[in-house]
This record gives C-alpha cells, structure tokens and sequence, in this order.
C-alpha cells in the first residue's frame, strides 16, 4: 500500500470503492484535465492512484475538510464485522486516525416518524445533508426509504417535506413521508433552491423543499442516483440517468451525462469522450462531484473514473480497473 499522496496544491480525487479507498491526484505539470487511463488502474498519463486504504473494507462516504485551516480528509470505512466506522487523515493518507467520536441528532433519532420509516434496498440510509450555512440555521436532509426532512432550528426538530415528491412503489403515489429519495443538492448562491433525484422522478423546490415541481423534460428516464451542482452556476445540474428501478444500467447501453443550465427547464445529454455501445455502466448518488471552476468528475461500479475540465462538455477516462466506485469528491488541497 502506498503511504499517502504529497497534495503540493494539486487537485485531487477521493475515491471510495467497495474494496477500499483511492486517491488520484494530478501530476505536477498536469492538470485536472488529464486523462489517458491506460487500463492499467495506475491513474494513466496526467494521475497517480494511491490506495488501497481500508482495504476490503466499503467505503461508501468521504470528504476534504479545510475549516480553520485545516488540510484534513475523513472517511467512512464499513466492515462487514464491525460496521462503519468515522477516520481521518491530516496527512492526506498515510496516517489515518483511529475511531472519531460521532454525536447523535437527537431529534432525528427520537422522530415520531422514525419506527414507520422503511429500508430500501440499500438499507435504511440518511445520505445527504444540505445547510443554509449559518450556525444553528436550516438544514436540510434525505433518507432512503423515508423522504426529506427539514430543521429550520440547527437540527433540534425536524419536519417532513416531500409534498409533490412521488413514492411509485407505494399504494399512496403522495405520503407525507416514505418517499426514497436518492439525492438532494444546491448551490450556496441559491440555497433555498433545492434539486431532488428520486426512486422516479426529478424535482426542483425553490422554497428549501415546502414544495417540489416535475423537472424530468428530455431525459430517457427519471430514474437515478446521482446528482451534482456545478460549482459556479446555481443554474446547472448535472445527472446520470438509469434505465429503471429493475434494470440499473445507463438507458441503451450509452454512458450520457445530462446537464440542465436552466434550472431544470431543458437537459442536454453529454456524450464526447464516453462510450456510446454496450456501456451498461452505473453511477451512484455519491460518485458523481464537481470542483471549481468547471470540472466534473464520475465514477462507475465497473471500476472507472471520468473527469470533465470544460463543465461535462468533454471526457476522459482518468483511470479503470478499480473495484466498483461507490464515492468521488474532488478537492484542491492548499499548499504543504
């Protein structure tokens, strides 16, 4: 196992797969541009691949964290045995802590909804958490198979908000609560705008989720994961579609990204540099990131990454051959 990746302010990729995590980081010289994956999984031409860390273990979630100066990666390792435990590193990888302390949302816990809410096939699973980014302020979370919640008092209670959110696989088409919602994302330019990918159906709320509107216009089909803002435009959104809720793989066997730049109104799929035949890959709700100015990145349970330097517009493949990718955050560290 490689012994951490030197950031030198370099842009870098954490990558969480089924079999441990990755990190992929931009070549001196290079950019996050470069592709040229070889097939070897050694990041090809512009990347070097360091991992696997946590090995055998899913790692479905993790994070760059520079507040208050910090330079500090955190992941969440799941072992079969053991279950998940929270890490970080503040040596980007070569050293990684043991077990940190986590903190109940009492009233999340403690929610009157709570002993009604339903697992899907991922389990019972609180996997998105948007903020208003004030201290104390509004927040905004997704649980698969429960619904959205909202605190408007820094998590102290909680209300549901899925109205206009449809749940296909129950009797009532529009409960207050059991909607499996599989993604939800914002820009802090805009944060009372929310986009919501569903199990069935896009959706965007301009009221931080007290209502949800259709969006799902032009796109082979409204079943997905992921999800992704760009890091400029509160406008543009980014998705991967899959044909259905039986058979998750991309429509048609074509690797597309679909990109809205009017707030969902209209989407455009995204296409050169992907493969466009018997590419029936799939793209889950954390595999899918942006970093500033304009780069987009994804990964496939099929072992590859993708990167995009021009907003998704044009692809490469950064490396392949890596276990399924469950999670892909991009970061620019600050100098060491």
């Amino acid at each position: 196992m490689a012994s951490g990746v030197e950031t030198n302010g370099g842009g870098t990729l954490l990558l969480g797969t089924t079999k441990g995590a990755f990190l992929a980081r931009a070549r001196a010289g290079g950019g996050l541009d470069d592709g040229g994956g070889d097939g070897s999984g050694d990041g090809g031409g512009g990347w070097e691949l360091d991992g696997p860390h946590f090995p055998g273990e899913e790692v479905y979630a993790m994070a760059y964290d520079d507040r208050a100066g910090r330079s500090r990666l955190w992941a969440a390792p799941h072992n079969p045995f053991w279950g998940t435990t929270l890490r970080f590193s503040d040596d980007f990888g070569a050293s990684w802590s043991g077990k940190a302390e986590r903190e109940a949302v009492e009233g999340l816990l403690n929610h009157p909804h709570r002993e009604r809410w339903q697992p899907g096939a991922g389990g019972l699973c609180l996997h998105t958490i948007i903020t208003d980014g004030e201290p104390g302020g509004r927040a905004t979370v997704a649980i698969s198979a429960a619904g959205a919640y909202r605190s408007d008092d820094g998590g102290a209670t909680w209300t549901a908000r899925n109205e206009g959110v449809r749940a296909e696989f129950l009797p009532d088409k529009h409960p207050e609560f059991g909607q499996c919602v599989h993604k939800i994302v914002h820009h802090p330019s805009n944060p009372a705008r929310l986009f919501l990918q569903n199990h069935w159906g896009l959706y965007r709320s301009d009221d931080w989720g007290d209502s949800w509107t259709d969006i799902a216009n032009g796109v082979p089909s409204d079943f997905g994961f992921a999800m992704a803002m760009h890091p400029g435009d509160a406008d543009t959104v980014y998705i991967v579609p899959l044909e259905s809720d039986g058979f998750r793989c991309t429509p048609e066997a074509k690797l597309r990204v679909y990109r809205t730049r009017d707030g969902g109104a209209s989407w455009e799929a995204l296409t050169e540099g992907l493969p466009q035949r018997n590419a029936y890959e799939t793209v889950l709700r954390d595999a899918l990131a942006t970093l500033a100015p304009a780069q987009v990145f994804f990964g496939t349970r099929s072992g590859k990454v993708y990167a995009s330097r021009d907003a998704g517009t044009t692809w490469r493949l950064v490396c392949e051959g890596l276990p399924p990718v469950v999670c892909v955050k991009a970061c620019a560290p600050r100098e060491a």
